[in-house]
């Protein structure tokens, strides 16, 4: 169990904080060529820092640096327990920093004080040392190729990769890009929200004290136009991983097709259901999931329940039970660890949750001062733009239904498929369900993500081209090769020349 500080405790850690606030290229901090950026935080409106940016030229850099680095080989061609030395002695280094970490995480974007320290910071630990741990036990392949030959077929780093960063989990987003990505021995460069810069500059510094070599991993702090789309247009980046709206993903498909063919992952949206059948047990048990899934982080999560499919029932029981679990999430200070819910990451998405707060609520539908929105629930129709559209705030729609066969229609009724949930005392009947509905990650009788070692991403537009976690994960930061040796003796067959 995490230890969580006093509120007087984390002001003062916040209080004298040394915030970076430059590029880290090639191993240290440099004054960026783009303009500078104000990193804001959300709960206050105080500005935290003033950012030198990267632009084009920057990206230019960093690139030329990286495939330096990587062209070397002393993290590509290192021996894989190598680099699980460095990456476990820098996941030691988080470890000491993990107080302050966990500050800068949520002044950066408004996230409870509690949520840094008990999942973000002990998550992105786990995540860099699951890897670093697999690197050394993953073994290549010989195939069936009969006794005239030998075939292996091996995996190798792929050289520069991007990872561009969503502004809802800028630290455990970056361990899920960056430890698969370092393990595998390629260079990396990060690109982080425009809005939340902080920690990934801070990882890479406290990266390369651990022992990472300079130009392996890199952060450009930056907007979209001036990092993003220059390091998807890069001839020189051979992968981008991204985590984001399905709308920014879909452009890297195009820089992609407009460059070089560079790999692409996608992560993105999701408007996840939970599925709740007319023999669920334990409606208790149901709420309390349910409520977590669709306000943990304020809804700002992409497999966020914001869709609850309920048998008429138990419907009226379950929404019960739900407003009065919400009664225990409190929305405050972020530094406050009483707080369960912070600040929306800034005013422009403030705004377009608030739009979606109109018509009678079940529970909440107000918007606080500043960035702060109730946690909301409402009843509607499946064709409500609530019930369709993804918020990505703390709103949760409702759904009546009348039959199973109606639930699993109305959950696959939807152009994303990233997660859903199934509620049934049933087992046959649960996991039925969960095959037949269409996302990457189907929970039963639980809301969550799985965990390291399962593979997540989604169907349709909520993700492309690989997974994120599990070995998985690190298989796509790989090439595959066959390497086909022929054991006939040359003296059995015509001599040529």
């Amino acid at each position: 169990m995490t230890e969580l500080l006093t509120r007087e405790e984390y002001a003062a850690i916040a209080a004298d904080l040394d915030l970076p606030a430059a590029p880290f290229i090639d191993g240290k901090f440099r004054k960026g060529n783009g303009p500078v950026m104000e990193t804001v935080n959300p709960a206050t409106g105080e500005v935290l820092k003033k950012i030198s940016t990267a632009n084009a030229e920057d990206v230019d850099f960093a690139v030329k640096k990286a495939r330096e680095a990587f062209d070397r080989g002393e993290w590509s061609r290192a021996h894989p327990s190598e680099r699980k030395d460095v990456l476990i002695r820098f996941c030691k280094l988080i470890t000491r920093r993990r107080h302050e970490l966990a500050v800068m995480e949520s002044l950066d974007s408004g996230k409870p004080i509690r949520d840094c320290e008990t999942i973000d910071v002990p998550e992105t630990i786990h995540t860099i040392k699951w890897h670093g741990e697999l690197i050394d036990k993953i073994y290549d392949q010989t195939g069936p190729s009969g006794d005239d030959a030998i075939s292996m077929i091996v995996r190798e780093p792929l050289g520069v990769v991007a990872a561009v960063l969503p502004w809802n989990f800028p630290m455990l987003m970056m361990a899920w890009k960056i430890g698969p990505a370092l393990a595998a021995g390629n260079s990396v460069i990060v690109k982080p929200a425009e809005q939340t810069s902080l920690t990934a500059l801070r990882l890479a510094e406290v990266a390369h004290m651990a022992g990472i070599p300079r130009g392996v991993l890199q952060v450009l702090p930056g907007d979209g136009p001036g990092v993003g789309e220059p390091l998807g247009l890069h001839m020189g980046v051979d992968m981008v991983s991204f985590t984001g709206s399905t709308e920014t993903g879909k452009r890297f498909l195009r820089y992609s097709a407009d460059s070089n063919m560079k790999k692409v992952t996608l992560e993105c949206g999701g408007k996840n259901p939970a599925v709740v059948l007319e023999d669920a047990e334990n409606l208790d048990h149901v709420a309390e999931h349910v409520v977590n899934a669709a306000f943990w982080n304020m809804g700002e999560n992409c497999s966020a329940t914001s869709r609850l499919i309920v048998h008429k029932a138990v419907k009226d029981a379950l929404l019960e039970r739900i407003v009065a679990r919400m009664r225990d999430w409190k929305m405050g200070d972020p530094l406050d660890p009483a707080m369960h819910l912070g600040a929306l990451i800034d005013g422009e998405h403030c705004k377009k949750v608030s739009k979606y707060l109109k018509g009678k609520a079940v529970a909440g539908g107000g918007k606080a001062k500043g960035n702060f929105v109730e946690p909301t629930v409402y009843e509607v129709k499946k064709s409500d733009a609530k019930a369709r559209e993804e918020i990505f705030g703390p709103v949760l729609s409702v759904i009546e239904v009348a039959s199973t066969e109606e639930a699993i229609q109305l959950a696959n009724d939807t152009e994303y498929g990233l997660a859903a949930s199934v509620f049934s005392g049933n087992v046959r009947k649960a996991i039925r369900a969960a095959r037949e509905i269409r996302a990457g990650t189907v929970t039963v009788n639980c809301y969550g993500e799985g965990d390291i070692s399962t593979p997540f991403g989604g169907y349709k537009q909520s993700g492309f081209g690989g997974r994120d976690n599990s070995i998985h994960a690190h298989d796509q930061f790989t090439e595959m090769k066959t390497i086909w040796i022929d054991l006939t003796d040359p003296k059995d067959g015509d001599n040529v020349g």
